[in-house]
């Protein structure tokens, strides 16, 4: 008989936002004629920019002529697309950046969730709490996490880093040995942010401990203050201890074509058992070519569109738009006496849930009397329970409907 993967069956329960979408699915089944507002998963409802979808066309027409004609491109990326990352995003940021150290694929997701496994099994992994679930999902599949403790909801053998309103839901630094920091700024769920200072103490504590920083700045477009980084890199030091993962998905509405890039510096060093060093940027790279066969020509062509003079300014709008949604939703809620974070720097609003009630029983709450769907902080995490996030990716006016349904609750 085949024996499966026993690492899985320590996974607890189903994907929080499939959990989401079953509630959902259930409640518009028992009720028909609601109509639901979804504030709860983070896929963006505003259209492709123009210049994307022009350039998206084009290749298209490229395809379809033999003498244009592209089949298998390279695993990495195409060099229009990787030196149009490398000059907008790092370059004019005064960050320097290789060709070779830039990585195109079809999502973060699959990325955060993919690097784990060129790192060893033995390795001690720590994350935010609340946090991302796929940082730690992934690590109990490949077996790191030891088993879960009902008592406490936590796994074992992973170390979390508490973001609590009394830190300001911004993490101390690690109590014991780790080798693997996931940091994910600007912060799902939470909103929140690291200053270049604050961002320069997890850096020196990696190159003095000798772990390494998996950095998530999937949401840096959104970024409004100055004092805030985009890049990890703005930081001194941080090529020798740190991953850096970037996305369309949010910016570009490229939730349902997907694309994205990962940075490996080729400073960054790893160990094998007998404690030689050897290079990550190589091992990822061999992972990522006999793994993955690249991202289709057409959507690199969309993504180079981005950087063009047309693409930013539509890019610009398209942010502008849902942070104008994410204030909002803040100016709203806070008006309403709730505690507030985020939505400054991200498009994330992350609340205090009224009256002490749990996070579930808010939501329940929301959808039975507003017809609003939101996600439960403690889906992130043990430090999210009694917490609640909302999106900013919702349409101008089921924004302002949901505020007024939330508005005209008894909480």
């Amino acid at each position: 008989m085949t024996q499966i993967n026993s690492n899985f069956l320590n996974l607890q329960g189903s994907y929080l936002f499939s959990e989401i979408a079953k509630r959902r699915t259930k409640f518009i089944q028992d009720n028909p004629q609601a109509e639901i507002i979804s504030l709860g998963i983070g896929d963006v409802t505003r259209g492709l920019p123009e210049a994307v979808t022009k350039a998206m066309h084009a290749a298209v027409d490229e395809l379809a002529v033999p003498g244009t004609f592209r089949g298998y491109g390279p695993e990495q990326g195409y060099d229009f697309l990787v030196n149009a990352i490398i000059e907008n995003d790092y370059k004019a940021r005064g960050v320097d950046i290789k060709s070779n150290e830039v990585f195109v694929s079809d999502g973060s997701k699959c990325d955060v969730g993919n690097i784990q496994e060129i790192f060893s099994t033995d390795s001690i992994v720590a994350v935010q709490d609340p946090v991302y679930p796929v940082y730690v999902d992934t690590n109990v599949m490949a077996g790191r996490s030891g088993l879960f403790d009902s008592g406490i909801g936590r796994y074992e053998n992973i170390v979390y880093l508490d973001c609590t309103a009394e830190n300001d839901f911004k993490p101390s630094l690690p109590d014991r040995k780790v080798d693997l920091i996931y940091l994910c700024y600007p912060n799902n769920p939470t909103g929140m942010t690291l200053t270049k200072d604050e961002l320069k103490v997890w850096v020196d504590y990696a190159r003095e401990n000798n772990c390494l920083i998996l950095f998530d700045s999937a949401y840096e477009a959104f970024i409004t203050e100055a004092d805030v980084p985009h890049s990890i890199y703005e930081v001194e030091g941080a090529r020798e201890v740190a991953i850096e993962f970037r996305s369309f998905s949010k910016t570009a509405g490229f939730t349902g074509i997907r694309c994205a890039y990962t940075v490996v510096p080729r400073e960054l060093k790893g160990f094998d058992k007998d404690g030689s060093e050897v290079v990550v940027n190589d091992l990822w790279n061999r992972r990522h070519t006999t793994k993955f066969n690249g991202v289709s020509y057409v959507t690199q062509r969309g993504a180079e569109a981005i950087y063009s003079a047309e693409g930013k300014d539509q890019i610009s709008g398209l942010v502008d738009y849902y942070m104008t949604n994410a204030r909002i939703i803040r100016d709203g809620l806070a008006s309403l006496g709730l505690e507030v974070f985020g939505g400054v720097n991200a498009p994330y609003i992350w609340l205090k849930t009224p009256k002490g009630m749990d996070s579930w029983a808010f939501f329940d709450k929301l959808l039975s009397e507003a017809n609003i769907v939101g996600t439960p902080g403690v889906g992130f995490g043990q430090s999210g329970q009694g917490y609640f996030r909302l999106t900013a990716f919702g349409s101008r006016e089921n924004t302002e409907k949901a505020v007024e349904r939330i508005r005209n609750l008894s909480l």
